[in-house]
């Protein structure tokens, strides 16, 4: 049955299209992603699919008995403090908290706000969930207005699963899940029994959940039938078939023209009907409109001004944190050229062990040794090294002052920042512009060692592949924490893994052992049956070969035959030409032996490329 469609569905802003006659739909039990590049209009598409906003055009279409839930990228709790995400019956909204005697309405802590949906009353699928987000117990009491936005994200989608929506749409899930989070979350969304509509830059995650992908492009819609990586195939092979489609119409075109074009001056009657006809024909046809080109992607290139020592840093029995330590007993060696991933779960002390490599904070215990010649690069995922107030081109100038203006749009225009964007304050870009524009100062700034937090955390998928290129170029020294998994077995070579080093576990002597963030989810087939099937495939396999040599055979006569007309077509009427100038040339008027002799040819030539014309067009 189907859960969810639309119908020619489009939305602009102030007069810009962003989407445009997308249709679709899915049916329960089915899981969609949704792909494209920042500013595509994926979030405006789920706006509408939610009713958050009407379109413009067309209509969506959602059963009467439908429930539907919402997880956005951000505000999912909103100002009012008694206000749940958002999660809606097609007929009626779900109810707000009852209001105290007082007239006040109570502050929900984590657990209420859990416990609260829909007067959910079961303390132990509440515990549940709870956990599976990773809240422990120390967070229950605490008021939600407190929690970080990555938190408060969290607590939405506990509270929208624990919902059971039948139709489930969710905005960048993956955001802020430490690896552990977003397994089990994989598990959940590929039993879960409703609908599931899922943007996401996470391409591991769309692999894992879906069936089906939908891209975004150019406003368009395009369905594909499989997940992430059959569709990343299928793109570029679909959009090469169109593109030669496209330059093969073009050619026959102008094939058709050049026909019509030599019918009509030779002047026969037969052949002027002729090129009326094909003038017909060629009106009538469906034109094929050039396929869009690709968007662009950034193009980033990280260099070192100059390198560092062998030793870049080494850290002995090192603890790090605040109040209390969150790792102890750390130890490690990170050498010239090595990428390393941090990992660990949400609140482990990742960013804090950067910082206090950065010197930002001071360590707790142990000792930081920082090697020669070595120049730190840092991306901070909240983006907090960035000034508001500035301009884009303000940004970048204030900190690379030798650059002239021109040099820093050229460069700003690699990281797709182009014409009046450069003018724009950096308050009013959005996340993935913001992440560009700090990838532009890191790779300008040439350091030779580079730690970078959650750095994909906000780029398209495009982008997530030029910066991954770029760092597999770069010679210097790559240190990253990231949930990111096709990131994480690309990259890194070695993984610390900061878990093992929480107060009370047991400590190696150094940290980061060989590891991959991917698993083999690819079955085997048994001896005999495999025997069976390659046997079935090899003699289908001839067969099909066969048919294809008879096919190709047979088009090679056709071209050859075609080239042999053309060629006569072509002699015939340069003959024709040539005897009508030798009857025109000055002296041979009064030589009528010459004369009858070249218009008897010529009547000759010209029913032989009249039928030449005739077989020619049988071929075509």
């Amino acid at each position: 049955m189907i859960a969810i469609s639309t119908n020619s569905i489009g939305k602009s802003y102030g007069g810009e299209p962003i989407i445009g006659n997308v249709s679709f739909h899915i049916n329960d039990g089915e899981k969609l992603g949704v792909v494209g590049i920042n500013g595509a209009g994926k979030t405006t598409l789920l706006n509408i699919l939610a009713g958050v906003i009407d379109p413009d055009e067309g209509e969506v279409f959602i059963s009467g008995d439908k429930k539907v839930g919402y997880l956005r990228q951000r505000d999912n709790f909103a100002l009012s403090k008694n206000e749940l995400p958002e999660t809606k019956s097609s007929k009626t909204e779900l109810s707000e908290s009852e209001p105290s005697k007082t007239g006040e309405t109570p502050e929900l802590t984590v657990y209420e706000a859990m416990k609260n949906v829909e007067g959910y009353d079961y303390d132990s699928e509440v515990e549940g969930m709870l956990k599976a987000m990773s809240f422990e117990e120390s967070y229950y009491a605490k008021p939600v207005s407190q929690l970080s936005g990555g938190e408060q994200s969290r607590l939405a989608l506990g509270c929208i699963l624990l919902s059971k929506p039948d139709i489930l749409l969710l905005d960048e899930p993956t955001n802020h899940l430490d690896v552990s989070t977003i397994n089990w979350l994989e598990k959940h969304i590929r039993n879960y029994r409703g609908a599931v509509i899922i943007v996401s830059h996470d391409r591991y995650f769309l692999d894992k959940t879906t069936q089906k992908t939908l891209e975004i492009s150019g406003g368009k819609g395009r369905m594909y039938s499989g997940s992430y990586s059959f569709y990343a195939k299928e793109r570029k092979a679909v959009r090469d078939s169109e593109m030669r489609a496209y330059q093969n119409q073009q050619k026959e075109i102008a094939r058709q023209e050049d026909m019509i074009r030599r019918f009509k001056e030779r002047g026969t009657e037969k052949l002027a009907k002729r090129a009326a006809s094909r003038e017909k024909r060629l009106a009538a046809m469906e034109r094929i409109s050039r396929p869009e080109a690709l968007a662009d992607k950034m193009k980033l290139s990280f260099k070192e001004d100059f390198p560092s020592g062998t030793d870049v840093l080494i850290g002995e029995n090192i603890s790090v944190g605040f109040e209390k330590p969150l790792v102890e007993g750390l130890s490690f060696l990170i050498r010239r050229g090595e990428r390393i991933a941090i990992s660990g779960a949400n609140g482990v002390g990742k960013t804090t062990l950067l910082k206090a490599i950065l010197g930002l904070i001071p360590l707790k215990a142990g000792n930081l040794k920082i090697g020669h010649n070595v120049a730190f690069g840092y991306y901070d995922q909240g983006q907090l090294l960035l000034n508001e107030q500035n301009t884009v081109l303000e940004e970048v100038h204030q900190d690379f002052r030798l650059y002239t203006e021109g040099e820093i749009r050229n460069l700003l225009a690699r990281f797709l920042f182009r014409g009046d964007d450069v003018f724009l304050r950096v308050s009013d870009l959005s996340g993935g512009e913001k992440a560009r524009l700090s990838l532009l100062k890191l790779m300008m700034g040439g350091a030779n060692v580079l730690l970078l937090d959650e750095p994909t955390n906000h780029l398209d998928i495009d982008s997530k592949e030029a910066f991954e290129d770029s760092l597999s170029e770069y010679p210097g020294t790559v240190i990253v924490v990231s949930h990111d998994r096709y990131f994480l077995d690309k990259i890194p070579e070695r993984i610390i893994n900061l878990d093992d080093y929480k107060p009370g576990k047991n400590k190696g002597r150094y940290g980061g052992n060989s590891n991959s963030f991917s698993g083999n989810v690819n079955g085997s087939i048994a001896g005999s049956d495999r025997e069976d099937t390659v046997d079935r495939e090899e003699t289908s396999s001839q067969i099909e070969r066969a048919r294809r040599k008879e096919r190709q055979a047979e088009e090679r006569r056709r071209r050859r035959e075609k080239d042999r007309l053309e060629a006569l077509i072509q002699q015939h009427e340069a003959d024709i030409m040539a005897n009508e100038e030798e009857m025109c040339a000055e002296g041979n008027h009064s030589d009528f032996e010459l004369l009858e002799k070249l218009a008897k040819e010529n009547e000759k030539l010209k029913a032989e490329l009249e039928d030449a014309y005739d077989r020619w067009m049988e071929l075509e």
